[in-house]
């Protein structure tokens, strides 16, 4: 895990004055510090998707002498939690490619990876944000692509607890329109992880000009979110495989969900009896499966 010191910091800072690929490689490094005091830099510019010169161009863009030097001083706030050495030794494995051994790495990079959420700062930031969302007028709720599942999720449990979300997901293009009647009273909640979605960021950026502030859940520091946001819930996507992974993001979808409920529980427990009674008209739900019999 890296301490966030002033290195860390300077990456974020100097940031958006990088070239594509420059951020691409300083992307890769936030996102994974330990790998620049554990591999090899061929190594960590495959990882990243970058030529090995770039991280030596990298390295002087940030002031260093050379790919060495960054390398040294990037090593000295680099410490080892219990998810640390153990964890990469166990993502870097290439044995148990068959079904079980890819499913057992898989399902304990998530439960890492939810866990993170449980650190203090993480906690903190969730209680801010469903603090924030809680005395806001209206939640508009943008998420595109694959963000989707996030944003319809966090809408349809907040459905169940009154009308205070609306979703921008309106058919052939019309997905702005919603935010016509928007103003300072409200909260954007923007869902997005790289590679950011182009119309996520105009509707963000829209929403802002009309003084709605903006709450983003997102992948990292340098998301092009974070920049306009107010508040801002972090969470990883690294998978095991070929997609990135949105099971944390969901989870924090379903704390703020909880939290906001928590907030009023007595409304909360009202809405909830009204959705039941209404759900139950719509004989929505079956009652009873009958089973076949062989």
């Amino acid at each position: 895990m890296l301490q966030k010191g002033p290195l860390h910091g300077h990456i974020i800072e100097r940031f958006d004055d990088m070239s594509i690929q420059l951020q691409q490689a300083a992307r890769h490094i936030l996102e994974h510090p330990q790998e620049v005091a554990l591999v090899s830099m061929r190594e960590l510019s495959r990882n990243a998707g970058v030529q090995p010169s770039t991280m030596t161009r990298l390295a002087k863009f940030l002031g260093f002498s050379g790919y060495e030097d960054f390398r040294g001083q990037h090593a000295d706030v680099i410490r080892v939690g219990a998810d640390g050495f153990a964890a990469r030794a166990l993502q870097r494995d290439g044995g148990g490619t068959d079904g079980e051994g890819l499913a057992q790495r898989m399902l304990q990079s998530l439960s890492a990876q939810v866990a993170r959420l449980c650190e203090p700062d993480s906690l903190l930031r969730l209680s801010t944000v469903a603090d924030r969302l809680g005395k806001a007028r209206r939640i508009y709720v943008l998420g595109l692509r694959s963000c989707h599942s996030v944003a319809w999720h966090f809408h349809y449990v907040m459905t169940l607890l009154g009308e205070k979300t609306v979703h921008l997901d309106g058919p052939a293009g019309t997905s702005g329109d919603a935010l016509i009647r928007a103003t300072a009273d409200d909260v954007l909640l923007a869902i997005s992880i790289s590679p950011y979605s182009l119309h996520t960021l105009e509707l963000a950026e829209a929403a802002r000009e009309k003084g709605v502030e903006i709450v983003t859940i997102t992948d990292s520091e340098v998301s092009p979110l974070v920049t306009i946001a107010e508040h801002v819930v972090l969470f990883s996507t690294e998978s095991q495989t070929f997609f990135h992974t949105l099971v944390p993001a969901l989870a924090v979808s379903e704390v703020l969900c909880g939290l906001l409920a928590s907030h009023d529980r007595t409304g909360a427990l009202e809405e909830l009896k009204r959705a039941d009674r209404h759900l139950s008209s719509m004989n929505t739900y079956a009652t009873s499966i009958p089973r076949r019999k062989i």
